[in-house]
């Protein structure tokens, strides 16, 4: 018998998606290591130009004007509006999916982002083909991009989201709560005082990992500035991701701050640098999130993007899993009152824990699994 096949679709090279598409192709491997993956940026591959020119779109309404964002995010007026338009774009690209899936003999399809869960979907219509297709949110509210009716499963980050996707008419027994997938490392806690060394940091001093997302978004040099003024002695982890001109900036500066900063710019070994951290001040990405929760770290988000980031506050604020500051000039205030009250940081981490999913990709390959090999 010839080993299963599987594709796994994500956009954007750097980005939450493609972490979750790679975090499952992992867990796949980890339970059957003779399964073929191909693991694609779909807009990539079906519109190498227009995806670097909606990027370009995407970031520069993100930073330049993210009400624009607010306003299209989930809008049923823009969702109708554009629909025409989606239906002939995915019509467009059925062919070039024809060609890939006439090829590979894919016995399954996951995509990780709505963009190609809708091509995948309208390719099932199209040519009345029956492929399995599992659309996995990497998000905490489901927005209605993601609704087709050719998708089989959704996988969705908990039992409440998978309430929200039952409301917008999707049917129950589509809809499995098995959590967000990330690397399966995160779900191995690491010695912390074996990384304080590694690490060259000091032992006993409070550890704030600062994180921006792949990109380095977010006001990280006004929260360097502010935590100056934190009274207790801390020590920070600063993450800068692709964002070079920010890097190259806080390097220069690293000298004159008052507190230790280890600073990194694209980082491969987060899982470390959580488990060294007391805090985590961090963008709400879904994958991101995610790993936090898992490693039961207490989170503070600062002046989420309107949409996706913004849900996913609310989602996790309202759960006391994180919290939110609106001031980033202000959250030396926040921090110094969380150092001076162990009792506070304890109860985040505990209602992190509760809402956490720290086997979520292991558990989304033995569901696809359980319908491909009958996998116990």
């Amino acid at each position: 018998m010839r080993p299963k096949r599987i594709i796994l679709m994500y956009i954007s090279e750097v980005s939450g998606h493609r972490n979750a598409a790679l975090a499952i192709e992992k867990a796949i491997r980890i339970l059957e290591p003779n399964t073929e993956i191909l693991n694609i940026n779909a807009f990539n591959y079906t519109n190498p130009v227009a995806e670097k020119i909606t990027n370009s779109i995407y970031m520069g309404i993100i930073k330049i004007a993210p009400k624009i964002w607010d306003y299209l995010y989930d809008n049923p007026k823009v969702v109708k509006r554009i629909e025409k338009a989606k239906e002939n774009i995915h019509k467009a690209n059925s062919p070039k999916l024809k060609r890939l899936f006439d090829k590979f003999m894919p016995d399954a399809v996951i995509c990780t982002q709505a963009f190609p869960c809708g091509m995948v979907a309208d390719y099932k219509k199209t040519y009345g083909a029956s492929l399995p297709l599992i659309a996995v949110l990497t998000d905490y509210v489901p927005h209605s991009y993601w609704i087709y009716d050719h998708v089989d499963y959704y996988i969705v980050p908990s039992e409440d989201i998978a309430g929200s996707l039952i409301n917008k008419g999707v049917p129950a027994k589509k809809v499995k709560p098995l959590g967000i997938p990330f690397d399966p490392k995160f779900s191995h806690p690491l010695n912390k005082d074996s990384l304080i060394h590694k690490y060259k940091l000091k032992d006993g001093i409070p550890t704030v990992l600062i994180m921006g997302g792949g990109q380095g978004l977010g006001p990280i040099k006004t929260i360097v500035r502010a935590l100056e003024r934190v009274k207790p002695d801390l020590q920070e982890v600063i993450v800068t991701g692709t964002n070079k001109k920010l890097y190259k900036s806080l390097k220069r500066r690293i000298k004159k701050y008052k507190k230790r900063i280890l600073l990194f710019g694209y980082a491969q070994q987060i899982n470390e640098l959580m488990d060294l951290a007391d805090i985590v001040i961090s963008k709400p990405g879904g994958v991101t999130t995610s790993e936090v929760l898992a490693k039961g770290k207490p989170m503070i988000i600062v002046k989420p993007l309107p949409g996706q980031e913004a849900n996913n506050t609310r989602y996790l604020t309202g759960r006391g899993a994180a919290i939110k500051i609106d001031k980033p000039k202000e959250i030396n205030l926040i921090i110094g009152e969380l150092l001076s009250s162990p009792h506070k940081l304890n109860s985040i981490s505990a209602a992190a824990g509760k809402i956490a999913k720290p086997n979520a990709s292991i558990d989304i390959a033995k569901f696809l699994f359980k319908g491909l090999y009958s996998y116990d």
